[in-house]
């Protein structure tokens, strides 16, 4: 009987050639975008879970309160005390190690190359599993002048993996010192915070222990092993008793030095949480750091896209079953029962579950390049082995088998053969489960259609929204090496080249600090170190007051300029004049001129109080040239050879203003695609959804279509009222979609400061799509089934 059961199933598979394909296609896409976005999640959630001494390793991480007890911050990084203290004082904690980001040029034969590495206290491999693939972990980083490498760096600079005891030459200040290359390591896991392709030991100076301000110093990530029994609570509480007593006297004197009102309190972050925590950043050499809301929203994504390809699965089985009637008549007047009719639809259906599974392991084979470089990714189809992923799937396929099968074989197995032969019968009377299938698709399908129009209306506001600049023919350059007293000679040189029109310096990296203004209050703010160049290549206005300039030389000890928004929280109504203490430098300067507030951070960060200095001391990191309009190639070869010519041992790269802004919209960008991908596929299977249900509504009514025809009803007529039925239910989740969309896009604009406002056109585009879409799709099967002969359709007993 199981035999004659599959013998039917391929029969009838091959016998609805185009609704096979389409049922079997229709569900492995959807599950394809499923085993996709599991892929994703499943990585995010195991993240530095591989390493041996896990779940007893933990972050010390800090938090700032203010004296009512309320948090004002935390932080994830701490200074060099943390970890040797408490691990001294507190027997729970046999084991830290400290790390730090640091970047290097390194010299091999003559060319130089900037990397970023980590420097790390010598048990780094003790406390974290990194295997190495040749050298002692014990005493590979032991030596000052050691390093260890890893194996696509020791490829890189030597074309092997056998390099124990090579040199590098690192930059240290102006000179090149050999180090040694005391280890090779396996390249670290995709699913690792912390990746290096350089490990140099850490060194810390004897006096900075001595000076125990250095508690109050935040610039590298501590990590501490804590015993498997310890109550992680009671051994923060000794953290609290430690730091107390060993910074008592700096606490007090600190807090009256700089106006300190709050206090600080360490914690311990598993490292395991590290990677999706929203409370305490990932930064300083930890990679990869993420948000919980990526994965809640993919996860949302796989839902929507796995049940539209169920139901979709479901409507196509129960249209189908309709054309079988006889079948299933001739089976009962036979001696078969409801149970055996039953196990055959269940079969069949199961059958096709199977195929449908089989080509989604396929496509994910396909696709997976394409979809790491989205999601930035290094995705095995390995990863789906993992159990509780194959008990996922095996799940799946059990309840869409059971639900595509059960209701067709239910219904179809209680008809009596009499009717069932003669056709005599209503099936499923009203379609009530069909039509709310179809309503609920599409009303997920419109869900994720606005709120990809509304992620790309964001992305293409925050790439074209006008910031305050001028950022076009603009080339940057970074160079850590560059010397107030090396400034002009560059850009005498620079500008020989009649293409450069202008050069100005300005520190590396995002700077800040605080200061007082108006006697006692204190103002945090972006500290920028500039020249008078600096804000005519931009074009950013001044609203009062001057620049910087060289007939002012005080300009470089006493002024400053301050923007828009250092003068609102400042109160200023005469900011010309004014002055900002730098209490703990002893340094007092006077404000010279307002500038008009830009974005000088990516749109992602509100615009905040800004300060500008051309103060001696400071250095630089970045110059930027504005160049002629289509002169780039011209330009760049000019560019290049002077800063080889003015610094040969150091690494030369240059990046376009305006790129690098739109870059820092990468993960817009990705979200974009994602989002796009999930929207074009929940429409698509929502669409084989609804061309299952017109199948089935036209064979319902095939004889009322041809009494119709004979009577003389035209086409249209025909088509019209084939459609309306569909339309109905297509507009009647709009009901439902748009108002969970609008309250759903609101709360994620919600955390983007500067923000599209609310577009009534997507959701009218939205409407208009869809509808298109459902017209198309049922209207093709409508006016197939109209333009049947009504002889033909009379006779369809």
């Amino acid at each position: 009987m199981i035999q004659n059961y599959f013998k039917i199933a391929l029969r009838n598979l091959a016998k609805n050639k185009v609704y096979s394909f389409i049922n079997i296609v229709g569900l492995s896409i959807g599950l394809a975008g499923c085993m996709l976005i599991y892929l994703y999640t499943k990585d995010e959630v195991s993240y530095d879970r591989f390493h041996v001494n896990n779940p007893n390793v933990y972050r010390i991480v800090n938090e700032w309160h203010n004296p009512d007890g309320s948090l004002t911050h935390g932080d994830g990084n701490t200074g060099f005390f943390p970890g040797p203290k408490f691990a001294e004082k507190i027997p729970e904690m046999p084991a830290f190690v400290r790390m730090q980001s640091d970047f290097h040029d390194i010299r091999r034969t003559t060319e130089v190359k900037g990397y970023e590495m980590l420097e790390t206290d010598p048990n780094f491999f003790a406390v974290f599993t990194f295997p190495l693939l040749s050298g002692d972990p014990n005493t590979a980083l032991q030596q000052p002048n050691a390093v260890v490498i890893s194996e696509d760096m020791a490829e890189t600079f030597f074309g092997t993996k056998e390099v124990l005891g090579k040199t590098l030459d690192f930059k240290n200040k102006d000179a090149f010192e050999p180090y040694v290359i005391t280890g090779v390591a396996k390249k670290c896991p995709q699913n690792s915070s912390i990746k290096f392709d350089f490990l140099l030991p850490l060194t810390i100076a004897n006096d900075e222990f001595a000076n125990n301000e250095n508690w109050f110093n935040f610039f590298l990530n501590t990590f501490v092993v804590v015993s498997s029994k310890a109550d992680i609570k009671a051994v923060e509480a000794k953290m609290k008793q430690v730091y107390e007593s060993d910074a008592a006297a700096t606490i007090k004197s600190m807090a009256a030095k700089y106006d300190i009102t709050e206090s600080a309190t360490y914690r311990l972050q598993p490292l395991m949480d590290m990677h999706l925590s929203t409370e305490y950043a990932a930064n300083n050499g930890l990679k990869d750091s993420s948000k919980p809301m990526f994965s809640y929203i993919l996860l949302g994504i796989a839902l929507f896209i796995l049940l539209i390809a169920c139901i979709n699965f479901i409507n196509l089985t129960i249209a189908r079953s309709l054309k079988r009637a006889k079948e299933i008549g001739v089976r009962k007047v036979v001696g078969g029962d409801r149970k055996q009719l039953i196990l055959q639809f269940l079969g069949e259906s199961f059958t096709l579950n199977a195929l449908a599974f089989a080509l989604a392991f396929g496509i994910v084979q396909l696709t997976l390049p394409a979809f790491n470089r989205v999601a930035n990714k290094a995705l095995a189809l390995s990863y789906l082995l993992d159990w509780k992923l194959v008990a996922g799937y095996a799940g799946i396929f059990l309840l869409t088998g059971f639900l595509a099968g059960f209701y067709p074989a239910l219904i179809m197995s209680g008809f009596s053969p009499v009717k069932t032969l003669y056709g005599r019968f209503n099936f499923s009377g009203k379609n009530y489960l069909q039509k709310g299938l179809v309503v609920l698709q599409f009303a997920l399908a419109s869900f994720l259609i606005i709120a990809t129009l509304t992620v790309f209306s964001q992305f293409n506001y925050l790439t074209h929204k006008d910031l305050g600049y001028d950022d076009r023919n603009v080339v940057l350059v970074e160079n850590r090496s560059l010397r107030k007293e090396k400034v002009q000679v560059l850009k005498d040189e620079l500008l020989k080249s009649d293409n450069i029109i202008s050069v100005a310096p300005k520190n590396g990296g995002n700077w800040g600090t605080v200061a007082k203004i108006n006697g006692e209050t204190q103002i945090a703010f972006n500290y920028e170190t500039i020249d008078e160049n600096f804000l005519p290549l931009f074009k950013i206005p001044l609203l009062q007051g001057r620049n910087f300039s060289p007939d002012f030389p005080a300009d470089s000890s006493h002024s400053v300029l301050v923007n828009e928004s250092f003068v609102q929280e400042a109160g200023w109504r005469e900011p010309i004049g004014q002055t900002v203490n730098f209490w703990y430098d002893k340094a007092i300067y006077t404000v010279v001129g307002v500038v008009k507030d830009y974005h000088f951070a990516d749109l992602t960060h509100k615009i905040g109080p800004q300060v500008f200095t051309m103060k001696k001391d400071n250095g630089y990191g970045v110059v930027y040239l504005k160049i002629k309009p289509n002169s780039e190639t011209a330009s760049l070869a000019h560019i290049e050879a002077t800063f080889k010519s003015i610094f040969p041992y150091s690494p030369y790269s240059y990046e376009f203003k305006d790129v690098a802004n739109v870059k820092s919209y990468e993960s817009e960008a990705k979200w974009q695609q994602i989002m796009l991908f999930g929207a074009l596929l929940t429409i698509f299977i929502s669409c084989i959804g609804l061309f299952g249900l017109a199948t089935l509504a036209a064979q319902k009514r095939t004889k009322e279509i041809g009494i119709r025809k004979t009577l003389g009803a035209p086409v249209a007529n025909i088509v019209q009222m084939l459609s309306m039925d569909f339309l109905k239910l297509v507009s009647l989740s709009f009901v439902f979609s748009f108002p969970i969309a609008w309250y759903a896009t609101r709360q994620w604009l919600h955390d983007y400061p500067y923000q599209v406002g609310f577009n009534g056109g997507i959701f009218v585009f939205t409407a208009g799509i869809t509808i298109c879409v459902a017209l198309l799709t049922v209207g093709f099967q409508a006016i197939k089934a109209a333009l049947i002969n009504p002889v033909k359709s009379l006779r369809s007993e």
